[in-house]
Order: structure tokens, then C-alpha cells, then sequence
């Protein structure tokens, strides 16, 4: 027991049925019961008179469509004193206007002093408006709210407190949004926080220490208080070290360093950590999280409960790992430490990656088998993706081939001079290739990803960090291992970093200020979804890969069906495969269109019509429903062009600009293709399987690019480097060069250095 203002009351919360709060941000969606704690400075305007109503709808609007979907929100409101001070204010202003008018006949109020207004005066003056507004807004979603004012004696007197609990719980149960806010209107003066010292003890002085009480009392599965800062950071925002805190665990508080409170309202930051530890201990979990930001407020609510980075996330649970953030920053530092080593040392890693692959074959192949057994168990997988999960001696070697030959291009990849200028007499500029930064790589079930990125990765001294799909974590796990094992032999062990946490690929895609360039690994969906949720990250790859082969009237017989069936049927699930045959005009009814319809069906592909197509049939296929699909599969569409012009027009209008392909032995046809088709592959006689880093002679890819800028096609080493300008001068300043200055610039081309012969 302790005394608050002379009235005892219980210090320890109620003993909880729904068990520990959540211990993973991924697990917030199945919440039922939400709290919403809206701050003054969420609520009101920026000159503290009024409310700010447009954030408010945003709000409104949140909560109401989480009820909606069958959950019990409520909401723990600031606002009335604001409220009521902006009606006091008109009141006063009003009433000195009209005695000025009476005494001396004058109307101006610039002169006018607006007595300082008192904070309960202002509530009871305030509430009754605060809550029509709150019933105006829910109204438009056809949910009916409830008010709720409360003092220290409706938790602190044992009959009150059954009497509000009573009442609370027949809201929720009728799917009324019970609004609650402390009587501002009779509440003492605010005291010092003397039973906020420890967690285990909590009063009602501010609407910080309401929803924690009301959470804890209510049974609450998440409390979020929304405030006018992201979260909480490890020193007082704003200040240069500054950083945000993701998750926050009990005992942490010392590494904290607290700053004044907002601008508005009785809690600072200090008293929000303080009253959500004490939630939490009580078994609710906790987000603090900003509602005023312009960006994010109009799906800060909804963000958080679908488990989303946002904000400062309250957690019992200590991960025994590193951070992503942390491993990010580590992969960094490490990425800065390889960029600065030999060539021959970057080499040597590699190496010994590609012969660990080999040395480790049988503890590599144990772990994949895990993963297989584990996919066939579940179900989940399809056969395509299990053929990419599945590992092999004969993969393990071609991956280690692969390496080899990284290993032997790279040897003056980082530090390359490719120009040299002599701006003026002793002031010599050079333009060197230097590596991105830190790289994150997105995989989906293909393990044999992580060493050919990796050493890619090792080649260009860029720092990496791998998320990979659960289905192949076993092989992920000892790949990883053994990555760092080479790394180690140099000391940059942390270079390349697998992320094991529970981070969703949408969060991950925010980490703007730790990583450099994203390159997903996997199906168009999973390209796409990263493509939509970088923001201010870029993206390297491709979402689709509708890759085309016209069959030119002057095509060769003998060339035809094999590139067709190779191009389509070696490994219909790649991004690489014929998803379009386009066929000239002149080929319909011919012995080499019924060599191509009969191979194909052969090779039991399902034939799609295209509309000019089945226009020429009595009886056709299905006709196609877009000719912008890729089927990843043994399906592809079959269209009829009049001309290689035609051919071109339709591929820019359908294709996705990866790799298309001619077949004809018309030289100035052929040409004609290869020059017009703005795709990043384009080939005349070759299937469209040779789109492949390995096969270019890369020695393997990170991806193929299908962007316009940076790299395109397959993208090796090359692909991973950015330049940067060094400067060499001797006491030179810009004003020498001007129009009385005695220096003049040259800009004269100076020769590269000779490249490593090896």
C-alpha cells in the first residue's frame, strides 16, 4: 500500500489471465484488446490552442477500422484543456471587445492582455466539446464511442474500481470505443513523481499513468502511446548521437539519457518509459511510436499492430544475437576493412570459400537435407522452389568452379583508375572505383545464393547483410558459417552478416540510413513487394521476366526448335525462360510451324493464343488473358507479327526489358533487332538461358538487372562498384582561375595506369 494525495491504494497490478506480453513485434497482430493513448502534442495544435483536427480523423479513422476487424480498441484522450482553452480564449477576447467597444468606443484588441487561463477551468470547459468531436468522427464509421472521466479513486477505492471495470468491459462488450481522459477538472496540482521510482507502483497524475493503469486493469494486450517523437532514443532527440531505440528491454533505463517533455502535457519521455515498464510487467505489451509526423500518422496505428518497425518496441524477451541495425553498422566496418586489403588478399578469401564448399561437402548436404525433409513435411513449397532449395555434389562443385573464377577476375576490381585529368600545372584529378557500401540481399529457398553473393560481395569490399528464406535456414546457417570462416583468415569476419532475427523484409527495406542498395533474390512477387516498401533505398533487379523469341520468316529450320525448347523447357521456372514465341506471318501453316506446335507439345508445354493468333484458327487454344505474363511454368503465349518492326513494337509494349531474343538468318534483320530492342539481353541465335552471370563469364550474379541507370543484365563484380574523384593539388584555390586570376585550367587527358596483367 501506498498514499497519493492522502488516499491509499493497491501498488501491485491484478494477477493477469492472458499470460506474458508479447515477445516479438510480429506477434502484435494477434492483439485483441488495444489501448490508444493519444499525447497533448498528438492532440492539439502546434500553438497549444485547439486541436489538431485533421490528425485526429487520421486516428479516428485507425481505430475505427481495428474495430471493424472484431477487435476491442480504446482510447486514453489528452485534449480538453487545449479545447477549452481555445473556447476560453473567444470567450474572454469576445467579452473585452464589447466592454472596450462600451468605455471608449473603440474595437481594436491589439492591446488586449488575455489573463493567464487555469488548466481545470480549461477541462471542464473543454470536455464536453472534445467528446462531440470524438462521436462526430466514429459516427462516420458507424461506431458509437463512450466517455469516460476518471480520478485517483476510481483505481484506488476497491468498489469504484469493480464499478469502472463493470463498466468498461459492457462497452467493449456492445463494441462501443470506450474514450477515457482524468477529470482535469477536479484533479490536484501535479506532484512530484515520487511513486514512479520503481516499476511496481503507479498513480493516475497523468494520461501516461492512466493507460498503463487502465492496461493493466483491462487485461490489455497492447498499449501504444502515440507522442511527438519516433520512439525512444538512447540520448535526448535531436542531439547528433542520437539513436532510436527498436526495442526496448527492463533494465535498460541506465543507457538512457532522458531530455525535458514535450511542449505540451504533464509526462516527459521519462514518465512514458516509467509507466509502460510498469504495463508491461503487468503483461501488456507496449509501442511507443510518433502520431504527429505528417508521413506516418495516417497509418502509425495500423502499422504497429500489423507488426511493423515503428516506433520503440517494449520487450521481456532479449534476443541472444545482435541487432540488425547493429549488424548492419558491423557489416559496414567490416566492408571498410575488406575494401582496404590487397586484391590478392580479397582473392585469397575467396579461395578459400570455394574450397571449404568442396572440403565441407558432407555437413553442407546434411543441413540442405534438414531443410528438404522439413518443406516435403509442411507441404508448402512447390516443385519449383524445392529444386532450388535442394543442394548437390554437382552444384557444390559448380559453385566452387564459380568462386574460382571471381576470385581470379577481381584482382583490380576496387582502386581501378578509369580517368585521369590534369585540371591545371600540379593539380591532377583521378576517378576510382571504390564499392557501394553495404549491401542487403534478399533470397527465397536458393542457399547456393549466400556463397556466390558472398564472395561477390568479397570481391567488390562491400559490406552484406543476407536475409534468406526460413524454408532454407539449416543451409543458410552453415553456408554463413563457413563464409565467415574464410573471412576470418584476413580478420573481416564481420564483413558479411546473416540476418537470423525475426525482421520482416518490409522493415528491413527502411533501414535507409544503414544500407546502401537492396537486391532481392526470388520470385516477381517477392521483387515487387521490396520494390513498393524501399523508400530511399535503391533496388537492384527485375519484377518480371517476360523474355520473347521471334521466329523471323527467314529463320533456319535446324535452329529453330532448339533454341525454342531450350529456352523454354531447360528450366521453365527461371527468369530467364521464353514466356512470349512470337511468330511471323508468312511461317503460319508451314512444315516449321507445325515442327514448333508439335515439339511443344511434346515437351507437354501449355500453349496460350495471343488475339492476332487466334484469329487465324478455326479452333485455338485459350486465348491469353494479358500478353504482359510470365508463366514460370510449362505455359507460354504464342502471337503473330507481320514484321521484325512489328515484333520490336510489341516487345516494348509487353515485354519487361530482360532478355529477347532473334532467330533468323538475315543478317540486316538481325541487326535491326539487336540495335532497337531496348531490353538489357539481346540475342540473335542463342536461347534466352545464356541471360546468366555465370554463363557471361562473371563467375556468378547478384541478380539481373533490368533498371536503366548503374547496372544492367547480369550483374557481377562490375556491378557492385560505384567511383569516387580524388583531387591532387598544391595550395590551389578556385579564385586563381579567374578572369584576373594567374592560373588557367587545362583539362588535359592523362593515360590510365596498365592494368594487372594477371
Amino acid at each position: 500500500i501506498r498514499c497519493w494525495s492522502n488516499i491509499p491504494f493497491i501498488t501491485v497490478p491484478l494477477s493477469r489471465a492472458h499470460g506474458k506480453p508479447f515477445a516479438h513485434r510480429s506477434e502484435l497482430k494477434h492483439a485483441k484488446r488495444i489501448v490508444v493513448k493519444l499525447g497533448s502534442a498528438v492532440v492539439t495544435r502546434g500553438d497549444e490552442c485547439g486541436l489538431a483536427l485533421g490528425r485526429l480523423a487520421s486516428i479516428v479513422e485507425q481505430v475505427s477500422m481495428l474495430q471493424n476487424q472484431g477487435r476491442e480498441m480504446m482510447i486514453v484522450t489528452s485534449g480538453a484543456v487545449a479545447f477549452g482553452k481555445q473556447r476560453l480564449r473567444h470567450e474572454i477576447l469576445l467579452s473585452q471587445s464589447v466592454r472596450q467597444a462600451l468605455h471608449s468606443g473603440q474595437s481594436q484588441l491589439k492591446d488586449m492582455a488575455i489573463p493567464v487561463l487555469e488548466a481545470r477551468a480549461c477541462a471542464a470547459a473543454g470536455q464536453s466539446g472534445l467528446m462531440a468531436l470524438y462521436e462526430a468522427m466514429f459516427t462516420q464509421y458507424s461506431i458509437c464511442a463512450a466517455q469516460i472521466l476518471v480520478t485517483n479513486l476510481d483505481f484506488h477505492d476497491e468498489q469504484k474500481r469493480r464499478n469502472l471495470n463493470g463498466t468498461l468491459h459492457e462497452l467493449l462488450r456492445m463494441n462501443i470505443v470506450p474514450i477515457i481522459n482524468t477529470n482535469d477538472a477536479v484533479v490536484p496540482p501535479p506532484e512530484p513523481n515520487s511513486d514512479l521510482q520503481g516499476v511496481n507502483v503507479i498513480s493516475v497524475k497523468d494520461n501516461d499513468s492512466l493507460a498503463a493503469r487502465l492496461a493493466v486493469e483491462m487485461k490489455t494486450d497492447l498499449l501504444i502511446v502515440l507522442s511527438d517523437v519516433e520512439g525512444l532514443f538512447d540520448s535526448p532527440p535531436g542531439s547528433d548521437d542520437a539513436k532510436l531505440i527498436d526495442i526496448f528491454y527492463p533494465g535498460d533505463q541506465q543507457s538512457v539519457t532522458f531530455g525535458t517533455k514535450s511542449r505540451v502535457g504533464m509526462g516527459g519521455m521519462e514518465a512514458k518509459v516509467k509507466a509502460a515498464l510498469w504495463a508491461l510487467q503487468g503483461g501488456t505489451s507496449v509501442v511507443i511510436a510518433n502520431g504527429t509526423h505528417p508521413k506516418i500518422s495516417g497509418h502509425v496505428i495500423t502499422d504497429i499492430v500489423e507488426g511493423k518497425k515503428v516506433g520503440t518496441f517494449f520487450s521481456e524477451v532479449k534476443p541472444a544475437g545482435p541487432t540488425v541495425e547493429q549488424q548492419a553498422e558491423m557489416a559496414r566496418a567490416g566492408g571498410r576493412t575488406l575494401a582496404a586489403l590487397q586484391p590478392e588478399q580479397r582473392a585469397e578469401i575467396i579461395y578459400r570459400l570455394a574450397d571449404l564448399l568442396t572440403d565441407q561437402r558432407e555437413e553442407i548436404l546434411l543441413a540442405n537435407k534438414k531443410d528438404l525433409e522439413e518443406a516435403e513435411n509442411k507441404g508448402r513449397l512447390a516443385l519449383p522452389l524445392l529444386k532450388r532449395l535442394s543442394l548437390s555434389t554437382s552444384k557444390l562443385n559448380s559453385l566452387a568452379i564459380g568462386l574460382r573464377q571471381i576470385a581470379a577476375s577481381s584482382q583490380d576490381s576496387v582502386g581501378r583508375v578509369i580517368r585521369r585529368t590534369r585540371i591545371a600545372k600540379d593539380l591532377d584529378l583521378e576517378q576510382v572505383t571504390v564499392p557501394i557500401g553495404v549491401l542487403l540481399v534478399i533470397f527465397e529457398s536458393r542457399p547456393d545464393c549466400l556463397p556466390q553473393v558472398s564472395a561477390l560481395a568479397i570481391a567488390s569490399g562491400n559490406g552484406l547483410l543476407l536475409k534468406g528464406g526460413k524454408e532454407a535456414a539449416h543451409s543458410n546457417q552453415i553456408l554463413h558459417h563457413l563464409t565467415q570462416e574464410a573471412l576470418s583468415i584476413h580478420g573481416v569476419r564481420d564483413a558479411v552478416q546473416l540476418v537470423n532475427t525475426r525482421e520482416e523484409v518490409e522493415d528491413l527495406c527502411r533501414l535507409d540510413k544503414l544500407i546502401d542498395l537492396i537486391i532481392p533474390r526470388g520470385s516477381s512477387q517477392l521483387v515487387r513487394n521490396i520494390q513498393k516498401a524501399a523508400k530511399g533505398i535503391p533496388v537492384m533487379g527485375h519484377s518480371e521476366g517476360i523474355c520473347h523469341v521471334y521466329v523471323d520468316m527467314d529463320a533456319s529450320v535446324e535452329k529453330v526448335t532448339r533454341i525454342i525448347r531450350d529456352s523454354k523447357c531447360e528450366y521453365p521456372a527461371a527468369c530467364n525462360a521464353l514466356e512470349t514465341l512470337l511468330i511471323h506471318r508468312d511461317l503460319l501453316r508451314t512444315p516449321l510451324f507445325d515442327q514448333i506446335i508439335d515439339m511443344l507439345r511434346v515437351e507437354q508445354v501449355k500453349i496460350h493464343a495471343g488475339p492476332k493468333f487466334a484469329s487465324y484458327l478455326t479452333f485455338s487454344p485459350s486465348e491469353v488473358k494479358s500478353l504482359r505474363t510470365e508463366y514460370g511454368d510449362l505455359e507460354c503465349c504464342i502471337e503473330v507479327v507481320d514484321s521484325v518492326q512489328e515484333a520490336v513494337e510489341h516487345i516494348h509494349k509487353y515485354g519487361s526489358s530482360h532478355t529477347d531474343v532473334v532467330i533468323t538468318e538475315n543478317e540486316k534483320t538481325a541487326e535491326f533487332f539487336l540495335q532497337h530492342v531496348d531490353s538489357a539481353c539481346v540475342f540473335w541465335n542463342a536461347s534466352t538461358r545464356f541471360s546468366d552471370g555465370y554463363r557471361f563469364g562473371l563467375g556468378a550474379e547478384v541478380g539481373i538487372s533490368t533498371s536503366r541507370i548503374h547496372a544492367r543484365g547480369p550483374v557481377g563484380i562490375e556491378g557492385l562498384l560505384t567511383t569516387k574523384w580524388l583531387l591532387r593539388g598544391d595550395n590551389h584555390v578556385v579564385s586563381d582561375f579567374s578572369e584576373h586570376g594567374s592560373m588557367k585550367y587545362l583539362h588535359e587527358s592523362l593515360p590510365l595506369p596498365q592494368r594487372n596483367a594477371s
